[in-house]
């Protein structure tokens, strides 16, 4: 019998990145407070996000490995929020021109079966090239990407703001490391290539 895999995310770029493996899942969007504790780290604060948007299973399966993922942009030491309209996200593309941008990606799996939860942080960076403002305000015009933190969209037409890219695993940037995601599995015994495909 398998083992039901579940995302606890309503992302469809999240969605789309699972399926490049293959498994069949299903999905449910976690409603947690994702506030920032007083003194949380980033690292800290996406670990415990990602954690607690996995366990919110529990509310609504009784088996499978749920994955949980969480992410932050930061920048200068300041963690980046959404940008939501076009004045802030200027903003942001005119603070990284010519900067480097770190993404942290916490990604949990969680067995609700063995009560037992892996996460793992993964940190991605994001060397930006010197930006004009009418680069960034055409940018922003074609690609409206106000709900993304950092006010790019990687897999679209933001790419051609930057000069490198810096991680293991590029589908991190997008918000699930699906090389971690792969290897968490095996802890729990999923081989993903060991898997009878229909």
């Amino acid at each position: 019998m398998k083992t039901p895999i579940i995302l606890a995310s309503s992302s469809p770029f999240r969605q789309q990145i699972l399926k490049k493996i293959g498994l069949s899942f299903t999905t449910f969007s976690p409603e947690i407070n994702e506030s920032p504790i007083s003194g949380e780290t980033p690292q800290d604060l996406v670990q415990r996000l990602s954690e607690n948007k996995a366990k919110v299973a529990i509310q609504h399966y009784q088996k499978g490995l749920v994955i949980g993922s969480d992410q932050v942009a930061v920048f200068d030491g300041q963690v980046l929020g959404k940008p939501h309209n076009k004045e802030n996200a200027i903003k942001q593309l005119t603070l990284f021109s010519g900067q480097c941008v770190t993404f942290y990606t916490g990604l949990s799996v969680y067995s609700i079966e063995e009560d037992k939860c892996i996460t793992k942080v993964v940190p991605f960076n994001v060397y930006f090239r010197a930006l004009t403002s009418t680069q960034i305000s055409n940018y922003l015009e074609i690609e409206q990407p106000y709900n993304c933190a950092g006010s790019f969209k990687s897999e679209g037409l933001g790419i051609c703001l930057f000069d490198k890219l810096e991680g293991e695993d590029p589908n991190t940037l997008v918000g699930l490391p699906l090389i971690e995601l792969t290897k968490t599995f095996a802890s729990f015994g999923l081989d993903v290539l060991g898997q009878v495909r229909q």
